[in-house]
C-alpha cells in the first residue's frame, strides 16, 4: 500500500500544528497562574546558542507551510518573524493550518519525484519530492515542534506526550 504525498503531509502538519497551539495556552496558563509575563517564556532557550520558543514556533510554522508549497509546485508565503506575544504565535499558526488545508491532494499526490530546489546558508540544494517531504521537511518540523516543547517543560509548563502527540 502507498501513502499520498497529501495525507503525509497536510494532516500531519496540521495536527502537530494544532497540539503547539494547545502547548502555548497551557504556556499562558502557566504564567498567569504564576504571575509572571509570558514573554519570559518566548524568549527561553534550551541553550544559549539556540532559538529561543518564539522563534521555534515560527520555524516549525515555515516548514509546515514551505514543505505543502513546495511540492505543489507554488512559492511558499512568507510570514514577518513579528510575533511578540503568545496569541501571536497562536495566530500564525491558525494561518499556517488555514493555508495548508487550502490545497487538494491531487496538487501535491504525484509529488514524489518533483524536484524541490532551496537556497541553503546560500548554496542550491535539490531534493525529490519524497525525499525533501520524509528527510527534511517532516524532520525539520519535528525537530522545532519538540524544542519548542522541551522549552516550555524546561521551564515548568506541565506538559506530558499526550499534549505533543495529541489525540489519535
Amino acid at each position: 500500500m502507498q501513502i499520498s504525498m497529501y495525507a503525509a503531509s497536510v494532516p500531519v502538519f496540521a495536527k502537530m500544528l494544532g497540539n503547539l497551539s494547545a502547548i502555548l495556552d497551557k504556556a499562558a496558563a502557566y504564567a498567569e497562574q504564576k504571575k509572571f509575563d509570558p514573554a519570559v517564556l518566548l524568549n527561553a532557550r534550551l541553550y544559549p546558542d539556540m532559538f529561543a520558543l518564539a522563534k521555534q514556533v515560527q520555524i516549525a510554522c515555515d516548514f509546515a507551510k514551505g514543505a505543502v508549497a513546495r511540492l505543489a509546485g507554488e512559492e511558499p508565503p512568507k510570514y514577518e518573524d513579528n510575533e511578540t506575544t503568545i496569541a501571536e504565535l497562536k495566530a500564525r499558526i491558525v494561518r499556517t493550518i488555514d493555508y495548508i488545508r487550502g490545497f487538494e491532494p491531487a496538487q501535491l499526490d504525484g509529488s514524489e519525484a518533483r524536484e524541490v530546489e532551496l537556497k541553503i546558508r546560500g548554496e542550491t540544494v535539490k531534493y525529490p519530492g519524497m525525499t525533501y517531504l520524509l528527510q527534511v521537511a517532516t524532520p525539520n518540523f519535528y525537530f522545532h515542534v519538540t524544542t519548542a516543547y522541551g522549552i516550555l517543560r524546561h521551564n515548568g509548563v506541565e506538559l506530558g506526550k499526550r499534549d505533543f502527540v495529541g489525540q489519535v
